[in-house]
């Protein structure tokens, strides 16, 4: 029996020893646990950044420059040519610009392709670029009629009508800033670059006031 208090005794002694141990372990303060934060995911993914790690906008692309001259194209062809080999396609453009204030010219380019069919019609029509004599009012002195290849054309002012014309004469005058004018093509042509050349041709007869 001595045996068996003896072993009583040192059991409470040792468990009287553990429990102090646990309570320190529990009673530890929670300023350490509460400040400890798990890392968010996100940051990590981004380099660990906020709003501020974020990457920089691009800037705004800049501006492109204005053309000198408005550009309208009235006819564009696929032209085909058989060779030996085969058949060779190309395309030709003609096409009409201005500034809408007294400056128009009509050219043609050709090319295996059509930016460089349009780049060789712009430069042709510089070439050919005339000023149309007009008022202040942007109307034309008296009436002109002209004829070029098959085409037959007239124009002649008509104050408060507007611009009544048609076909490719109309974009010819259009570009050049003409107003208020009646236009009349009396042939049966539908080719639009004679009919625009026709056009240019009766302007350029006109005489300033």
């Amino acid at each position: 029996m001595s045996e068996t208090k003896q072993q009583e005794a040192t059991t409470d002694v040792t468990s009287e020893a553990v429990v102090p141990e646990v309570e320190t372990t529990t009673d530890a303060p929670a300023g350490d646990s509460a400040t400890r934060r798990p890392p968010q995911r996100g940051g990590d993914r981004r380099g660990g950044g906020g709003r501020n790690d974020r990457r920089p906008r691009r800037q705004a692309r800049p501006e492109r420059a204005r053309p000198e001259f408005d550009q309208k194209i009235i006819s564009i062809r696929r032209v085909t040519r058989v060779m030996a080999g085969g058949r060779r396609f190309s395309f030709s453009v003609a096409m009409v610009i201005g500034d809408k204030k007294g400056k128009v010219g009509v050219g043609i380019g050709k090319a295996g392709d059509t930016q460089l069919a349009i780049e060789k019609a712009v430069r042709d029509a510089k070439k050919n670029m005339i000023t149309i004599p007009m008022n202040k009012d942007s109307h034309i002195p008296h009436d002109v009629h002209t004829k070029y290849a098959s085409s037959e054309v007239m124009i002649q002012p008509a104050p408060g009508r507007g611009l009544v014309a048609g076909s490719s004469v109309r974009i010819v005058l259009e570009m050049g800033g003409v107003k208020d004018v009646t236009a009349k093509i009396f042939s049966r042509s539908k080719n639009k670059l004679n009919n625009a050349r026709a056009a240019v041709e009766a302007l350029k007869q006109l005489k300033k006031a």
